[in-house]
């Protein structure tokens, strides 16, 4: 164990945390200039905020300044693992010092869920926080969106997460269909998407109706699949302007969407998208899901008394339709913006959305949750056992858009998938130590461990986590991170071969 902790390249890793600090730390200044322009009152308190963290970075990154440049695998898990908590300790400073979280528990469970995109919030008046502070609630959620990309992008395959080397195939490489051949200029690629997209919604929002502040936080929720609104009812406070959540509708798709897809888009290379087995299978997901809850709303729930007091200005048969597909939307990408309360709909439709939590986007996305294609694999694997079975002597491999799959991608989708049902499992038995109802336990746990943000019973869509033990949100935070991070990346170091000798 000493001898492991010894080759660890710690200058490296540190100085890695150190352009963490100076990168959160500029943010922190942008939200203190937004404080600032709105006069809030506590500009000084964010640009505070942002001192401290970019002056901790410059230290950090000068004391690691003599550093060798190689990263081994072990140093890989723990940059990628310890790097989303050193954001989620650092981010919690405007909230602290601002005191719009006084609780450091509160502030570090709100910043957790904005880093992972989450979007659980323990703030029960949301309207009442200043602008700044709210700002940068929802700046944590883009930088993690971000973040996401690149881990997706660049790291997790290098490091073998579970399933994400299917990704790798599709993304940076040197082949003349492929992104690009150097995985920085990938990713820079891809940020410049991801900024374009934000900057569009935005746009549009504000064309909309959105105030230019709100339509920017939700624009940097909606392409993070995050979910912070600004307002305390969320995306239903607009309930009555049904082309505000249409634009969102759009962009949640969007943002649940391989991103590599979106380059293939603006380059016209629609046959890419087109022939690719998962964006095909996420596009079906969703319309056949849509399709099933807006019937369900407009035969068997009575949403205009039950769930939404707003004007429904196009009628019902319009209202139940994009109630429907922007709550599978919103659940399926893990967005978690809410546009009514569905656990009032029917008890059909709470199950099934519980379920929905369980799927997530694609790979390449920002959105959470298990993968559409890890789900695709394990679909394609588990028909391809009956004819194994008819035919034992066969080599009859799975495929992925007209390739054969690796046996061990195969593999490792399959203990993934089994060690996140473990992980759900565990974390909802978890929960109802607390004294937690079963309802509100098992939606809590699917709601983290997926990223999805509003859960079940006690936890459900118009309320927030506020009134959850200390320890229970601690957990809550766990979740997220595993969750967020593929599971493998964070597990590992608990393991105790990771620390042994090699």
């Amino acid at each position: 164990f000493l001898i492991s902790l010894m080759k660890l390249n710690y200058k490296m890793i540190w100085h890695f945390f150190g352009l963490l600090f100076l990168f959160n730390g500029g943010f922190m200044l942008i939200a203190a200039l937004v404080s600032f322009i709105c006069k809030d009152g506590v500009s000084v308190d964010m640009a505070l905020s942002g001192l401290m963290v970019l002056l901790l970075g410059v230290v950090t990154m000068v004391a690691t300044k003599n550093h060798t440049k190689e990263l081994s695998k072990k140093d890989g898990y723990i940059v990628v693992a310890l790097g989303w908590l050193i954001m989620s300790l650092s981010g919690t400073l405007p909230y602290l010092i601002t005191e719009s979280i006084p609780r450091f528990t509160d502030a570090f469970f709100e910043t957790m869920s904005g880093y992972t995109t989450t979007g659980a919030s323990i703030l029960n008046d949301i309207e009442a926080v200043p602008k700044g502070v709210l700002f940068w609630r929802s700046l944590t959620h883009w930088i993690g969106g971000m973040g996401i990309i690149v881990l997706a992008v660049a790291i997790l395959p290098l490091l073998g997460i579970g399933g994400m080397q299917l990704f790798a195939a599709e993304a940076p490489g040197p082949d003349s269909d492929k992104l690009h051949p150097r995985i920085t200029d990938t990713a820079k690629r891809l940020w410049l998407i991801y900024v374009g997209y934000t900057a569009a919604e935005t746009l549009l929002l504000n064309l909309a109706g959105m105030s230019f502040f709100d339509a920017i936080n939700h624009s940097m929720s909606t392409l993070s699949t995050g979910g912070f609104s600004t307002k305390n009812g969320s995306l239903a406070h607009w309930n009555g302007q049904p082309l505000i959540q249409y634009i969102v509708i759009v962009f949640m798709f969007l943002a649940g969407t391989n991103f590599v897809l979106s380059y293939y888009m603006f380059k016209g290379n629609f046959t890419r998208i087109v022939k690719d087995e998962e964006f095909k299978l996420y596009a079906k997901f969703i319309l056949v899901f849509t399709v099933i809850a807006a019937s369900v709303v407009y035969y068997v729930a009575d949403i205009d008394a039950s769930s939404i007091n707003y004007p429904m200005s196009w009628g019902p048969g319009e209202s139940a339709l994009r109630h429907g597909l922007f709550q599978v939307l919103a659940i399926v990408t893990t967005t978690g913006f809410v546009s009514a309360d569905f656990t009032m709909w029917s008890p059909f439709l709470v199950v099934f959305f519980f379920g929905l939590m369980f799927l997530g986007g694609s790979a390449g996305s920002t959105a959470g949750g298990i993968k559409v294609v890890r789900h695709l694999v394990l679909i394609k694997n588990g028909f391809l056992e009956f004819k194994r079975a008819l035919h034992p002597n066969a080599i009859i491999p799975v495929r992925y858009n007209n390739k054969a799959i690796d046996g061990n991608i195969v593999f490792n989708i399959l203990g993934f998938f089994i060690l996140y049902m473990l992980s759900f499992i565990i974390g909802a038995l978890v929960f109802s130590m607390f004294n937690i109802d079963y309802e509100s336990a098992i939606g809590l746990s699917a709601s983290s461990l997926g990223n999805v943000g509003p859960a079940l019973g006690d936890f459900g869509p118009v309320n927030n986590y506020s009134a959850l033990p200390d320890l229970a949100k601690w957990w809550s935070a766990f979740l997220m991170l595993i969750g967020r991070l593929e599971l493998f990346t964070v597990l590992v170091l608990l393991t105790p071969f990771f620390w042994k000798k090699v």
